[in-house]
């Protein structure tokens, strides 16, 4: 990496220079710099509502980029390992869905873990293309899906040696990580592309002592969420793209559905993330990993939480873990994981990623505080001491692996009948359901309605997750295929 390049910042110098111009604008957006909206100005500054900027020649533009956003994407995939990268303003969802439609058409299959993100289910949605989900194995204690086994991959690939790519989600939302290096030899050794999901894994590729990106292990196409653990702002995020793949096909796919008025304020966010990181990225991430050890001791110490981190990696299930992920098993002291994001939000106005059944995230960045860690340990352990209970009465089914009946574009699509949720059993989702975050599907569209997985969803919106997916904002009736 020429790091004397990467102290350039196209876009933003771009942005510079044409403020210093004071042009006339006689183009969108309609609050012309802030004047036709003072409001908007009062909210968020003169200086940010002046860069809520048109794409124009001496700014260049997104959906084709010929001058400083091709530079800036040029500076991006040097300083991420890769052959080419593109900037997505459509949010990681977006970068998921582009890599998925770049490889995968109607009636195509794709191996995959069950446990990925909404995005991933979504795009089947559209592409038309067939899941072949290979089941990760349930830790028996935190009860979180781990990694891909490489033998259950192997299996997948023999088994359906028609399909045209893999699919993994490294790191995990909890950090978790599959082998990456294995599951690229396995998938380019059979013909297929290795497709990653890094959303949570930006720090991968500067920090030191990190888990393998996907760049590294030679993946084909990754989606990486800039705006987590980058920096970023905000529905910014970045595709990156290896080695003998067709990049304009991918920008063509891109276009599809990404906007034409891209932001210029996610773009310079992009631009400037990107310096920082290439710039400064091992040390920021080295106190990241700090961090997050010191505060995985301290709350392990407080009894009945489990924090846990490396010791989870047996070299199968979980090949690696992300220290910098703040995963706290929560079950313990007779509380599920939502249970206390709600308390740490309503009663000591801390708010962490998020809360499901069993775990909490509390996501540790570049722009956390020592004393930010001790605030968040002390209310876990105050929590301990004001609610704890018995445990006993708590479900322990964090994931399920649904039985695929039909393709998700097919159910999706099919004439569908509205059931009550507790006589849906048997039936064939045509609609998913999830607690967001952190946006796994609980079913999709397609798989058939168990009364374990009715349970889950009851229980889960008893205990306060905000469900998502269903037409029926309460999930109180599930739309289920006629029959």
């Amino acid at each position: 990496m020429d790091m004397e390049r990467q102290r350039s910042s196209p876009i933003c110098e771009a942005l510079e220079q044409f403020q210093r111009r004071r042009v006339v604008p006689f183009d969108v957006p309609g609050h012309k710099r802030g004047r036709g909206n003072p409001e908007l100005v009062k909210l968020l500054g003169e200086r940010c509502v002046a860069l809520d900027v048109n794409s124009m020649k001496p700014l260049d533009s997104l959906c084709n980029p010929v001058s400083v956003i091709k530079e800036a994407e040029e500076l991006t995939a040097e300083a991420f390992g890769a052959q080419h990268a593109f900037f997505m303003v459509n949010g990681t969802t977006s970068a998921v869905q582009s890599m998925m439609l770049s490889v995968c058409k109607s009636g195509n299959k794709i191996i995959l873990p069950r446990n990925v993100h909404k995005s991933v289910i979504n795009a089947l949605i559209l592409c038309g293309g067939i899941p072949v989900y290979v089941s990760p194995s349930i830790h028996p204690q935190i009860g979180v899906a781990l990694g891909m086994e490489c033998a259950a991959i192997e299996a997948a690939i023999h088994a359906n040696p028609d399909a045209v790519a893999v699919f993994v989600n490294n790191p995990t939302y909890y950090g978790i990580c599959s082998d990456l290096r294995a599951i690229c030899k396995l998938a380019h050794d059979h013909g297929m592309k290795l497709l990653v999901d890094e959303a949570h894994g930006t720090h991968f590729y500067f920090g030191e002592g990190l888990p393998p990106s996907a760049m590294m292990a030679g993946a084909d196409i990754a989606a990486v969420s800039m705006h987590k653990s980058g920096g970023s702002l905000t529905q910014s995020s970045v595709l990156l793209i290896g080695k003998d793949v067709d990049y304009s096909h991918i920008r063509q796919i891109i276009n599809l559905t990404q906007t034409t008025s891209a932001s210029y304020l996610l773009l310079a966010s992009l631009d400037i993330s990107r310096r920082n990181l290439a710039l400064r990225g091992r040390e920021s991430f080295a106190k990241v990993v700090s961090l997050a050890e010191y505060a995985r001791g301290e709350i392990n110490g407080i009894g009945g939480y489990y924090a846990y981190g490396r010791e989870l990696i047996d070299g199968a299930d979980v090949c690696d873990y992300d220290v910098t992920k703040l995963s706290v098993h929560t079950q313990g002291i007779g509380l599920t994981g939502i249970e206390i994001y709600d308390l740490l939000r309503d009663e000591y106005d801390i708010q962490i990623e998020f809360g499901d059944i069993g775990n909490i995230l509390a996501y540790i960045s570049i722009g956390d505080r020592i004393q930010d860690i001790e605030r968040l340990v002390g209310a876990l352990e105050d929590i301990k001491r004001l609610y704890e209970k018995d445990p006993s009465d708590l479900y322990f089914g964090y994931f399920i692996q649904p039985e695929v009946v039909f393709s998700p574009q097919k159910s999706f699509y099919s004439e569908k009948e509205p059931l009550p949720i507790r006589e849906s059993a048997g039936r064939i989702s045509g609609e998913s359901v999830m607690c967001y975050p952190p946006g796994i599907p609980i079913i999709s569209p397609g798989e058939r309605v168990t009364n374990e997985i009715i349970e889950y969803i009851l229980f889960s919106r008893e205990k306060g997750c905000t469900l998502q997916g269903a037409a029926d904002p309460r999930a109180d009736y599930l739309q289920v295929i006629k029959e």
